[in-house]
């Protein structure tokens, strides 16, 4: 497995509270409003558009 960095969106199902966090380099934390276990929303990848 390549040792790269991903971006990766979560977001709080309680409070819908998110945050952008690099998936090897950080755990995924705790909604810093609610303390509830945030969750993997999205992979964020460059060239992306809406």
């Amino acid at each position: 497995m390549p040792n790269t960095k991903e971006q990766v969106e979560i977001i709080c199902p309680k409070c819908k509270h998110t945050e952008i966090i690099y998936l090897q380099k950080e755990d995924i934390p705790k909604c810093p409003n609610c303390d509830t276990r945030m969750v993997m929303r999205e992979f964020l990848r460059e060239g992306k558009s809406y």
